[in-house]
C-alpha cells in the first residue's frame, strides 16, 4: 500500500471514501471510509450474537447500511475466525468478533477481515483499514471516489432479494419428539445446507409477558433470537404449543404455521366451518349437541353408512364407521356418554377405504401419495396399517389443497382428499404432516423443499425508496 500521490500511474487509486460492496453478505452498496490509520476493518452491526456448534462458531448481526434510515435492515450472518481486543481512537478498548468476507470495490474484488462493532451515529458503516490494502493500493487522502460510485437505490428494488446470500439461519423445530422421522430430517436437512437447527421441547419452554420486551425462555435461559420457527406441535400439547408459537410471533420470529391455523386445523368442527366459509368442497358434515337431535344428524348427512368422529381425533383414532342407523344411534350414545365431542360425516363408499394426501408447501402441491387402508379397514392411515404410494393428481386436486392450506394461512399442509363421484373433497388438514411417509413414496426431499420456502421467506425484502419509520 502506498499513501500519497508520487506515482503518476498507480494501479489501483482509493481516495479517504469509496463507494463499496460486500455481496457476500448481502450489502451491494455502502461508502466505506479509507483509514490508513486504522490497522483493523470495521463494519458496524448491531444485534451481534454468536451461535452455532464450538467447533465451527458463527456469528449473526444486522446492517443499516444507508446512515439515518433505521428502517432499512440487512440481517447477515458468517464464521467467526477470531475475537481480537481492539483500541480505538479515543483509547477506548472493545472485544469484537473477526469475520471474513469479500470486498468489492470498482472493478476489483479481494478477500478480507472485519470486525463486528456497533457504531450508532456513525456517517460511515465501514472503515477500511491497511490490513485490507494491497502491495499496489495508492492512496490519495486528499481525493474522495476515485473509483466508480455505486447507489443506494439498489435496496429499493425487487433484485434485492434475488441477490441476498444464502446466509445461515438459526432455526428451532418446536418437538416433543427430537428422535422421530419428521424432526431427525428437518434437522439433518437443516445441517447439511450450513443452518444452525435446534430441537426445542414445547412443554419446557415458558413465556415472559410484557408489552415492551416478550420473551421465551427454556430451561432456566431466555431462548436467542431465531429466524425461523418449525412447529411439529403434538395434539396432546396444543393449547400451549399454540401459546408458545404465539410468543414467538409476537417478538417477530418467522413461524412456518401461525399458531391460529394450527389451533383451527386441530379442531375439526372449526376446521369443517372454515372449508365451508372457503367453500371448499368436503364430505356433507353435521354436529349437534343434544341427544334429542340424533335422528335429524343422521339424516342431515344422508343416512347410514356414516363416519362417527371425535372432533380431535389424530390418526384415525376416534373414528368409526356405523353402516347402519341402529349402529349410528348406539355409536352416537356412547360417544355422548363419554361427554366427548364428535360430529358425523357423509361416507363416501367410491372412496373405498383410499384417500390422496397432498402436501403443500407455500403454495404448491410438492409432492402427493395414495394411502390405502388394510385389509377390511376403512381408514386409510399409515398408523393403522395402510400403505402409501406415489400417486399424479388431478389439476382440480391440487388447486383444492392448496386452496385449503391458503384457508388455514399454513405455509406447511397435509391436506387429504377423498375421490368422490363429484370430485375431490377435503377430508382433513393437517397442520403438522409426517414426512416419512410422503418422502418414501414420492421419491422427494420435502424437508428441502420446506427448507426452499423459508430461506425465500426470512431473505431481506426490499424497502420502498423514501421509506421511513414513524
Amino acid at each position: 500500500m502506498i499513501t500519497g500521490t508520487a506515482l503518476a500511474e498507480p494501479l489501483f487509486r482509493l481516495g479517504w471514501e469509496e463507494w463499496v460492496a460486500l455481496p457476500g453478505l448481502g450489502l451491494p452498496a455502502m461508502k466505506a471510509k479509507v483509514d490508513t490509520g486504522a490497522r483493523t476493518s470495521a463494519l458496524h452491526a448491531f444485534d451481534i450474537e454468536p451461535f452455532g456448534p464450538a467447533s465451527r462458531p458463527k456469528v449473526r448481526f444486522a446492517v443499516h447500511p444507508i446512515p439515518g434510515r433505521e428502517d432499512l435492515s440487512i440481517p447477515c450472518s458468517a464464521e467467526i475466525v477470531d475475537r481480537r481486543e481492539v483500541t480505538s481512537s479515543n483509547g477506548d478498548s472493545e472485544w469484537r468478533f473477526v469475520i471474513r468476507a469479500e470486498i468489492e470495490v470498482g472493478d476489483r474484488r479481494w478477500p478480507i477481515e472485519l470486525t463486528l462493532t456497533h457504531r450508532g451515529g456513525m456517517a460511515y458503516r465501514m472503515l477500511l483499514g491497511r490490513q485490507a490494502l494491497g502491495e499496489d493500493v495508492v492512496v490519495s487522502p486528499g481525493e474522495s471516489f476515485c473509483q466508480p460510485r455505486l447507489s443506494y437505490d439498489v435496496y429499493h428494488t425487487s433484485e434485492m432479494r434475488q441477490v441476498a446470500p444464502a446466509r445461515v439461519l438459526r432455526i428451532a423445530v418446536l418437538s416433543r419428539e427430537p428422535h422421530t422421522y419428521s424432526t431427525s430430517r428437518l434437522v439433518a436437512e437443516g445441517e447439511a445446507r450450513g443452518h444452525v437447527v435446534e430441537v426445542i421441547d414445547t412443554a419446557r419452554c415458558y413465556m415472559a409477558l410484557d408489552a415492551l420486551a416478550p420473551e421465551v425462555h427454556y430451561d432456566g435461559t431466555r431462548l436467542p433470537r431465531y429466524d425461523a420457527i418449525i412447529p411439529r406441535i403434538g395434539a396432546s400439547v396444543t393449547s400451549y404449543g399454540t401459546a408458545v408459537i404465539r410468543q414467538f410471533e409476537t417478538v417477530g420470529t418467522y413461524c412456518v404455521n401461525g399458531s391460529d391455523g394450527i389451533t383451527a386445523s386441530r379442531d375439526k368442527l372449526h376446521a369443517h366451518q372454515i372449508l365451508a366459509r372457503h367453500r371448499i368442497g368436503m364430505p356433507t358434515t353435521a354436529f349437534a349437541a343434544s341427544p334429542k337431535d340424533t335422528n335429524n344428524l343422521i339424516s342431515l348427512v344422508g343416512g347410514a353408512p356414516l363416519i362417527v368422529k371425535l372432533l380431535e381425533s389424530t390418526q384415525g383414532k376416534g373414528v368409526v364407521l356405523a353402516e347402519t342407523k341402529k349402529a349410528a344411534e348406539s355409536v352416537i350414545s356412547a360417544f355422548r356418554g363419554l361427554k366427548a365431542s364428535f360430529l358425523v360425516q357423509h361416507f363416501i363408499k367410491e372412496a373405498a377405504g383410499e384417500d390422496i394426501r397432498c402436501l403443500v408447501v407455500g403454495s404448491k402441491v410438492v409432492a402427493a401419495m395414495k394411502r390405502t387402508g388394510a385389509e377390511g379397514d376403512f381408514r386409510s392411515n399409515l398408523h393403522q396399517g395402510g400403505h402409501a404410494d406415489a400417486v399424479r393428481i388431478t389439476r382440480a386436486e391440487r388447486e383444492i389443497a392448496v386452496k385449503a392450506a391458503r384457508a388455514f394461512r399454513l405455509n406447511l399442509a397435509g391436506v387429504d382428499l377423498l375421490r368422490s363421484s363429484d370430485g375431490p373433497k377435503v377430508l382433513e388438514v393437517n397442520s403438522s404432516p409426517g414426512l416419512e411417509g410422503i418422502e418414501k413414496a414420492s421419491g422427494k426431499n420435502i424437508a428441502g423443499l420446506l427448507y426452499d420456502e423459508i430461506e425465500k421467506r426470512v431473505r431481506p425484502l426490499p424497502v420502498p425508496k423514501g421509506r421511513r419509520r414513524k
